[in-house]
């Protein structure tokens, strides 16, 4: 089967490539670059997306296409490129596409959509992503019809090679041990995919030819499991202190990620739905996901090798989460 990968060299489109090399592809990856050099045992066309001559290098058809644009001017050039030489189509989109962040349990083919970006959009404002995402989305099913097109809307990725300061927080900072902070209502629900197992299923998929809008992501599972598996995967056995969300918007301390957050923290009940979407759909059609306590260990391994989340912006210092336990001990 000869799949081609638009990228291959940063976090999810390597993983692809690797995946679809594993299972025996002949694997074309056309990316600038810039991030990295693809995987081994790929060819490695190079092309620069924003430029008309960027397709040139690619010859021949293609049984699988996998994209991960976020540009919408970039997806509609690969689909005049390469849609006549594909047979399907991938186009990784993402959770961010959905309108409504309150409701949990939300399905993929039923939930409400944001309104597609318009052709003078600048795409390059972070503020645009789902809306270009949901253009891309739609220009794909145009271009490819229905039968040949699998929206898959990734949710949030974790795993080795994630270099945001946002799941990677939590395996180190159980590690170290002692009295940890923990955000919010342990019962808050909270989802997200190992990098691997997306990948994994992206290729399945486009060799089983699968069809349609998906969410890319593994099970909800309340927060308190959620760390609770990640501190077996790390060896460790700390100490959660459930701090409530109000007092932590009061002490400044920002949800998410970024500069002093606890990732993953959302507040409620604003955002009751973005990390509870129901996927049972993606998990019969084939998306299969590890223990979170093996993401957890190798996440741990992967960070200590490549940064520590202390260097960078993201979480909470050591020395800040003692003051604000102390305070809220004294509440």
């Amino acid at each position: 089967m000869r799949t081609l990968v638009l990228g291959g060299t940063a976090m999810l489109s390597r993983a692809v490539a690797e995946s679809a090399r594993d299972a025996g592809h002949d694997v074309v990856c056309l990316a600038r670059g810039k991030t990295g050099e693809p995987p081994p045992g790929v060819r490695f066309v190079r092309g620069d997306r924003t430029q008309p001559d960027a397709y040139d290098g690619l010859d021949g058809e293609f049984d699988a296409v996998i994209d991960v644009a976020r540009r919408p001017s970039e997806a509609r050039a690969a689909l005049a490129a390469l849609a006549e030489r594909a047979g399907h189509w991938t186009f990784v989109s993402t959770c961010n596409v959905y309108s409504d962040d309150a409701t949990p349990g939300q399905v993929a083919t039923t939930a409400p959509l944001v309104e597609p970006a318009p052709a003078d959009v600048d795409e390059s404002d972070q503020e645009n992503y789902g809306r270009c995402k949901r253009a891309c989305e739609l220009a794909v099913v145009e271009a490819m019809g229905a039968d040949r097109a699998f929206l898959c809307r990734a949710g949030l990725l974790v795993g080795p090679r994630d270099s945001v300061v946002r799941f990677g927080y939590w395996p180190s900072r159980l590690a170290r041990g002692g009295e940890v902070l923990a955000p919010g209502d342990p019962d808050r629900l909270v989802q997200v995919v190992d990098v691997r197992d997306l990948a994994d299923w992206i290729v399945r998929a486009g060799a089983a030819g699968l069809a349609g809008a998906y969410d890319g992501s593994g099970a909800p599972m309340p927060m308190r499991e959620f760390l609770g598996a990640i501190a077996a995967g790390v060896g460790a056995s700390p100490e959660l202190t459930w701090v409530d969300q109000d007092f932590l918007v009061e002490q400044g301390v920002n949800p998410w990620a970024g500069e002093r957050s606890l990732p993953l923290w959302l507040p409620l009940p604003e955002y009751g739905g973005f990390l509870t979407r129901d996927v049972t759909p993606s998990l019969a059609a084939g998306l299969r996901t590890r223990d979170l306590a093996e993401t957890a260990r190798d996440t741990l391994a992967w960070t200590r090798e490549a940064w520590r989340p202390s260097d960078r912006d993201g979480g909470i210092t050591a020395e800040d989460e003692a003051a604000l336990l102390a305070a809220w001990h004294a509440r």
